[in-house]
């Protein structure tokens, strides 16, 4: 049965719920919009952090504009460059995110929200949060929706979203990950130091090549983050590690990261994983569940696959089996997600699209793990039919001798410059084994 807004009866319900297994206890407190603030092992201490309504383990989107100011209203000063940013818990200033839905039947718990704005004063979002939990031996698996039903119609450029957004207690303080560029073969890990404050606080964005973090304590045991579809990773600790509860400020922190657009209209929803454990047992988790050695492919049947688009934009949401994308400025780009393959491994590019553009070349580059970003150098030129039909196009990288290495992004320009009237369509990009 599904209960609205935490009443039933004419009684008030309690505001936590949990699922226990015998070896994970999961806590959702309702009265912050149903954010995750217990998890631990059954019969074990709290790991999540509950010192304000920004912490817990819990959903947080961002989109434009920046500053959001609606109906004029200011946000909090500090918080003003995050612009549009509803969470699952409450605001800045105290107000609790509500509850309208929730179901508990020992075996997953669901619930629906209304987040608020953090950075304003009592702001619902024009939209909605939903969750789905499980629990599964020693993990929890979660997967998260919004759906946004903005006024506001524009099309903001992609934002870095938190996937979710999960802080620790002071014991588990010590950030672990793989970094390296031999991801699935047990190579050694990482431990991420803390920094001083800087423009993202005291966070530091990595690139996780195996898609998971940690945060341990000091007998290796802990919480981690497992995210499968992002090798993009913030982290970090603030405060007097080691010692300290849910209520106190010391905090670790873990977010997968991912750029995406969020229409004004869009369902979006995205998976993740909580494994509990020692660093052995939470890599082999992530080992055993993951297709290692499997090639980029972006099929644009539903979604952006997490594609996002620098001067240019497309045709808004639903996506209806192709991207549309409008090339009207100077040097349109579709911008793949941050991935990881081996050039010897993927030496074709395919991409399946029909050119409307007054250029006969398009233009493919790579990022490469020893030379991050674009750049001329690490780029391809092909031909193009710029009739409006879907022809396909495979591109052979490893005619390029900067194609080589750990891959870790490709970025794809439809024409060197765009005209009003120019767009391309594209069914899907693959990364291929050669012959």
């Amino acid at each position: 049965m599904i209960v609205s807004a935490l009443w039933i009866l004419g009684l008030r319900l309690e505001n936590m719920s949990y699922l226990d297994n015998g070896l994970v206890r999961i806590g959702v407190d309702l009265s912050k919009g149903g954010a995750i603030t217990y998890l631990s092992k059954s019969g074990g201490p709290n790991m999540v952090n509950d010192f304000d309504l920004g912490r817990q383990i819990q959903m947080s989107y961002y989109s434009g504009p920046v500053p959001f100011e609606p109906r004029g209203k200011k946000p909090q000063e500090s918080w003003a460059g995050l612009g549009w940013n509803p969470i699952q818990s409450g605001d800045c200033y105290g107000h609790a995110s509500k509850t309208l839905a929730f179901k508990n039947d020992g075996r997953t718990i669901y619930l629906k929200c209304i987040p608020m704005q953090w950075p304003l004063n009592n702001e619902p979002g024009e939209c909605t949060f939903e969750s789905w939990i499980v629990l599964r031996g020693s993990t929890v698996e979660v997967m998260n929706r919004i759906t946004n039903r903005r006024i506001d119609l524009t099309q903001y450029s992609a934002r870095t979203q938190e996937l979710p957004a999960v802080y620790t207690n002071a014991p588990w303080y010590h950030l672990m990950t793989y970094v390296g560029d031999r991801p699935y073969t047990n190579d050694k890990v990482t431990e991420i130091p803390q920094h001083p404050w800087g423009k993202d606080g005291p966070w530091t964005s990595f690139q996780a090549t195996e898609s998971w973090a940690a945060m341990l304590d000091d007998q290796g045991w802990g919480i981690g983050v497992w995210a499968p579809e992002t090798k993009s990773i913030s982290g970090g600790f603030v405060g007097k590690p080691g010692f300290g509860g849910s209520s106190d400020g010391p905090t670790g922190y873990i977010a997968p990261n991912l750029n995406e657009i969020l229409d004004s209209n869009i369902r979006y929803d995205n998976h993740y994983v909580l494994i509990l454990g020692n660093l052995p047992s939470i890599r082999r988790y992530v080992i055993e569940h993951t297709n290692v050695g499997e090639l980029p492919s972006y099929k644009f049947s539903s979604d952006r696959q997490h594609w996002t688009y620098t001067n240019a934009e497309d045709t808004g949401w639903p996506i209806r089996g192709e991207l549309q994308v409008k090339l009207q400025r100077p040097d349109p780009q579709l911008i793949g997600s941050n991935s990881f393959w081996s050039a010897q491994d993927g030496p074709i590019l395919e991409v399946l699209a029909a050119f409307k553009t007054h250029q006969t070349t398009a233009q493919v580059f790579w990022s490469r793990r020893d030379a991050p970003g674009f750049d001329q150098a690490r780029s391809l030129t092909f031909e193009v039919t710029p009739d409006g039909r879907y022809h396909r196009y495979r591109v052979d990288l490893s005619k390029s001798p900067e194609y080589r290495g750990a891959i870790t992004q490709i970025r794809f320009d439809p024409e060197p410059d765009g005209h009003p009237g120019d767009v391309v369509r594209v069914k899907s990009i693959r990364i291929l084994r050669g012959k």
